[in-house]
């Protein structure tokens, strides 16, 4: 049957995705992602090391990423993105903006990760403060809450789990609830941190019963990419996509909400919530 009437596949663009070796969320990503717009992932080398800083090192070591990118250099994206959060915060703004760097020699196009595409969607909001959940272990959401406060960014509350594997596992519903302990009264929007952990269906949920913009790793990552091609992420109803959701009735103070304070002294903490 003769088809050439069809004029062939429509030309697509390419986002290049770094992701640690573990990412599990590739489905995901794509459900941000318009008509027109192709993503490219490749994953770093595996390292049997369980989720913390020191995998969070070793996953965004220069050498690593650099390798990374050269694997994307055929398809020539027009931007490669490293979808990793903890990778990415745990060398602080130094370190992120030198880990793009990084990628941009070995791509030769420009270059974001997820932790920098955090702090321009608090920009883009117009956000200073924000309430953080994590399904890190302490250390590492202690990392993310320093990274934030060298932005100049307060964090008001931040709850976390103390995963050390299968984040990519975590229901909806905890999610929820973990947001729901994090986000108290003074708090402008609220941060769902890591790539593996699954966000997409709860933002607009969290969004109508919090009533501040909810941002997640993915989320950001992939608005932050399409961005930089000139288009929009797509996606149900969220601030940061959509300019028509940051003029919603103002998060109403709720009577008994608990107060939920930032990671206690070293002698006292414990994995488990703040």
């Amino acid at each position: 049957m003769d088809v050439s009437f069809l004029g062939g596949p429509r030309p697509q663009r390419g986002v290049g995705v770094v992701a640690p070796f573990d990412f599990a969320l590739d489905r995901e990503l794509w459900r941000w992602v318009p008509d027109g717009i192709s993503l490219h992932l490749t994953r770093t080398p595996y390292v049997p090391v369980e989720v913390g800083l020191d995998l969070a090192r070793l996953v965004s070591e220069h050498e690593t990423l650099h390798e990374a990118v050269r694997t994307l250099n055929a398809i020539a994206p027009e931007v490669v993105a490293y979808a990793c959060t903890s990778g990415s915060f745990v060398g602080g703004i130094a370190g992120e903006r030198a880990m793009c760097a990084a990628m941009t020699r070995a791509g030769a196009v420009p270059s974001l990760t997820t932790s920098g595409a955090l702090l321009d969607a608090l920009a883009e909001l117009g956000m200073s403060r924000v309430a953080l959940v994590t399904p890190y272990t302490v250390s590492v959401t202690r990392s993310l809450e320093e990274y934030v406060a060298e932005a100049g960014v307060q964090v008001t509350g931040c709850a976390y789990m103390g995963l050390t594997r299968h984040i990519w596992k975590v229901p909806y519903r905890q999610v929820s609830e973990m947001a729901h302990r994090a986000v108290r009264a003074d708090a402008q929007a609220l941060f769902i941190s890591c790539t593996n952990l699954p966000t997409y269906d709860v933002i607009p949920q969290l969004e109508a019963e919090l009533r501040i913009p909810v941002i997640s790793a993915n989320q950001v990552t992939m608005w932050a990419a399409l961005r930089r091609l000139g288009t929009r992420a797509v996606g149900p109803y969220q601030a940061l996509i959509d300019p028509a959701a940051r003029t919603g009735p103002v998060r109403p103070e709720i009577p008994g909400l608990p107060e939920v304070r930032g990671l206690p002294d070293e002698e006292q903490q414990q994995e488990g919530w703040t």
